[in-house]
This record gives structure tokens, C-alpha cells and sequence, in this order.
């Protein structure tokens, strides 16, 4: 039973004849009688929580900084109008609004209320309980009930680098040949012949085919297709820290690393697919927390968000070994191993400095990481002495960082570091132009 304000004025406007009456006690329980009579009789006549019957239904899955909208299905299976409020909950990351919706429903009457989230987390919203609140004709009491009407909403990666995917398709056009231009297209698998115009490379003439059509005739190249690209995302450690700012506002203290490594994975992983490369997925910290293998080019952007979704950085340190070890099980063939990391000194030198020959050796191995720009805003500041100080420990910070990018290159693996907003388009940059090189 559930008692409304109403009781508590109605009991307080009581207490004026009980104070002007000559016998206060006998007033006193008179009253408090009979307004218990009515409060017991009110919860009785309202409808019961029980006999509602709520189904759920709407969108299961949204990118992070979208509405997102549910709505529940509430039937009155009891005798008694239902009166009363119902309270949708869900975790205070969804940001669920309304938090309680009015509703009044005769007896076997059916109708919808909409909850509408605004998530401001990656990941997996699960709905809590359903508290329906029902209110007696009088407006004292009630009765109030929960059900269990369980609903999980996907909150995927947001894929803000998706405004870049235009122009490096038109590179990437570029590159093979399909957009006129007046250079040889580059790459080593050759494309087709076609007529000379000024200002072609005159040993990609094909002699042959110029002296059966009586026409000067040259050849056109493009990047290779069918080509392997593994990208691993560390979910280790050094992809909790926060960087840069919240692109959607939500938190002030900005992204984790392993969010602004995610963007950078679905802007690739949408190059090189459009490319007409393989592209596996693996994130790893000790173990393999998800993967993406043998994914079709048409699925495979739906399926690399879906398993990013629910991620969350692993306060641990990675493994090194067992994330190569991970990699060299499920890539039998030469590919191009994409390490999403931090170039923090010490987890370099304790981890992946000591296997990463064993990429280097069958694999084309780059790595990206994203730099903190806080970094470089401290390494500015001149204005006192707590500021110099700070000065010097981030051109220290920064010093240690080139030092290891340094001494990976040394052992041949190509680095991409960058501030977080531009990791992403940095990283494709680097694949087109080991496309346009031919290393791929």
C-alpha cells in the first residue's frame, strides 16, 4: 500500500476540531478511524499493479549521441480502471526521459507510453524494473507493483571519422585508375591499356599492343587487391587514459584511447574493405575480448561496431606475447598487421619490443597511437614556475614517446602518431600511400 500527500493534509486539517473539541481523545480516534476506513478502502478499489500485462518494444541497437526511443506496451487484464503512474527505469547513463508516465487505463484497455534514451556510454543498456504505481477514486491510497519487462539497447561506436571516408575514396579512386588523371597509376597489378596523352611515363608503354593498333598505348596499374589487413585494438591498461575532448559532450574529461583507437579501426577497415582487402578484427588485452574474422565487405562495418560496442578498457597489462601469438594463429598468409596501441615507454620495452621481430618477420607491421594533446599544450607553458616544471616533465614525456616510435621503425614497423581527432584520417593517409608504394 502507497499513501498519497492527500492524507497527510486531510490528517493535518483533522487536527483543527480535535483541538477545539471539549473531548480531544474521543475526536481523535474518531477521526483516525475513520480515515483509515477510507485509505484501506481506496487501496482496495484501485486497480491492481498485478494485472497489468506490459510488453516492450522499439530500436535495439543506436550509435552513441543518437536518441534513442522505447515504448512499452501496458494492457489492464484486471475489473478496476487502473489510475495511476508508471516509472520506466533504466541505468543514469541512458539519460531516460520521462522518468514516470501518467496513465489511466480502463479494464482491458491497452495503451503505449514512450521513454525516450539519449545514452551518453558505449555498450549494452539493460532495462531495470517497471514500477506501476495505481491510485484510488479518492485519491489517498494505492498500490504499487514491479515487473521485469527485460530490453537491452546497443550503443555502438559513434564513427565520427566517417566525414573523412570521401576523400580517401577518391584517392583511393585515384590510385586505381578509375578517375582520369595525368600520372601512371601507381601500384603493381596491372589494370588495362589505353591510349597515350601527354605527360604519361613513357616506359609504361606497351610496345606490343602499340604495334598491333598503330597507336602509342600504355599500360595502367593499380594497387593489389585481395590483400590481408588484421587490425588488433589493445584493450589493455594504456587505452583507459582520457584524451582530448568528448565529441559528444557527454564527459568533459574527454575519450578514452581505446574509444578514439575504435574510430580509427572503422575508417580503415571502410578504406581497405572498399579497396578490396580482407579485413580481420581482434581486441586484446591478456586474452581475446572480440574478433571479427572472414567477414564479408558488405557486413563487415555492422560487425566490427557490434563487437566493438560492449569493449571497455581492462585495467591490466596486455600481453604481448599471447596478443602476437593471437595474430600469427589466424594469419597463416603475409598481411598487414594494424597495432592499436599507446607508445608508453615502459609497456613497449616490457611487452611488444621483444616479440615484435616475430611479426616483422612474415607480416607488414604498423602501429598507431594517439598522442595527448595536453602534452603539448604543457610543453608551451613558461608563465610561473609550476608551469615550467610541468614544461619540462611533458618535453620529457614527448622525448621518450619519439625515442620509441625511433627504435620500432629501427625494427621495421611503420608508426602513425597522432593527436586523437586526427589518428583517424592519418591512419588511412598511411595506408594509402603504402598502397600507392606498392608495399601492400
Amino acid at each position: 500500500m502507497v499513501l498519497t500527500g492527500r492524507v497527510g493534509l486531510i490528517a493535518l486539517l483533522c487536527a483543527v476540531p480535535i483541538t477545539l473539541s471539549s473531548r480531544p481523545a474521543l475526536v481523535f480516534g474518531v477521526t483516525l478511524a475513520a480515515l483509515t476506513v477510507a485509505v484501506v478502502a481506496d487501496a482496495l478499489l484501485a486497480g491492481s499493479p498485478r494485472k497489468l500485462e506490459l510488453v516492450r518494444d522499439g530500436a535495439q541497437s543506436a550509435r552513441l549521441g543518437q536518441p534513442v526511443e522505447t515504448t512499452l506496451s501496458l494492457t489492464n487484464r484486471g475489473r478496476r480502471r487502473f489510475r495511476g503512474v508508471v516509472r520506466d527505469a533504466w541505468a543514469p547513463s541512458a539519460r531516460a526521459q520521462p522518468r514516470t508516465h501518467p496513465v489511466n487505463i480502463a479494464a482491458g484497455q491497452q495503451v503505449r507510453v514512450q521513454t525516450r534514451l539519449q545514452p551518453v556510454r558505449r555498450g549494452d543498456q539493460v532495462s531495470a524494473l517497471v514500477t506501476a504505481r495505481s491510485i484510488g477514486p479518492l485519491g489517498l491510497a494505492g498500490r504499487q507493483g514491479s515487473h521485469r519487462v527485460p530490453w537491452r539497447i546497443r550503443i555502438l561506436p559513434p564513427f565520427l571519422s566517417r566525414k573523412h571516408l570521401p576523400s580517401r575514396l577518391a584517392r583511393l579512386r585515384e590510385l586505381e585508375g578509375m578517375t582520369p588523371v595525368l600520372i601512371r597509376g601507381q601500384g603493381t597489378e596491372f589494370d588495362s591499356l589505353r591510349e597515350y596523352v601527354v605527360g604519361d611515363d613513357i616506359r609504361s608503354i606497351d610496345w606490343r599492343a602499340t604495334a598491333r593498333r598503330a597507336d602509342v598505348v600504355v599500360r595502367t596499374w593499380r594497387p593489389e587487391r585481395d590483400r590481408r589487413v588484421v587490425i588488433v585494438l589493445d584493450t589493455g591498461r594504456t587505452s583507459a587514459g582520457r584524451v582530448g575532448v568528448d565529441p559528444t559532450g557527454a564527459d568533459l574529461s574527454g575519450w578514452p584511447r581505446l574509444d578514439w583507437s575504435m574510430d580509427a579501426a572503422l575508417l580503415l577497415a571502410a578504406l581497405a574493405a572498399r579497396a578490396g582487402d580482407h579485413v580481420d578484427f581482434l581486441a586484446h588485452d591478456r586474452v581475446t575480448r572480440a574478433g571479427v574474422l572472414n567477414a564479408s565487405r558488405t557486413e563487415l562495418l555492422a560487425q566490427l561496431v557490434d563487437a566493438m560496442a560492449p569493449l571497455e578498457p581492462a585495467l591490466v597489462e596486455s600481453d604481448a606475447r599471447s596478443m602476437v601469438a593471437a595474430v600469427q594463429r589466424r594469419e597463416r598468409r603475409s598481411a598487414l598487421v594494424v597495432l592499436l596501441t599507446d607508445l608508453n615507454a615502459s609497456a613497449i620495452d616490457e611487452g611488444l619490443i621483444g616479440v615484435i621481430p616475430q611479426l616483422t618477420a612474415k607480416h607488414r607491421v604498423m602501429l598507431a597511437a594517439v598522442a595527448d594533446p595536453r602534452v603539448d599544450s604543457l610543453a608551451a607553458g613558461r608563465s610561473d614556475a609550476v608551469a615550467v616544471y610541468d614544461a619540462a616533465a611533458a618535453e620529457r614525456a614527448r622525448n621518450d614517446r619519439r625515442e620509441v616510435a625511433a627504435r620500432l621503425r629501427g625494427l621495421g614497423v611503420d608508426v602513425v602518431d597522432a593527436p586523437p581527432d586526427e589518428l583517424a584520417p592519418a591512419l588511412a593517409d598511411h595506408y594509402l600511400a603504402m598502397k600507392a608504394a606498392g608495399r601492400l
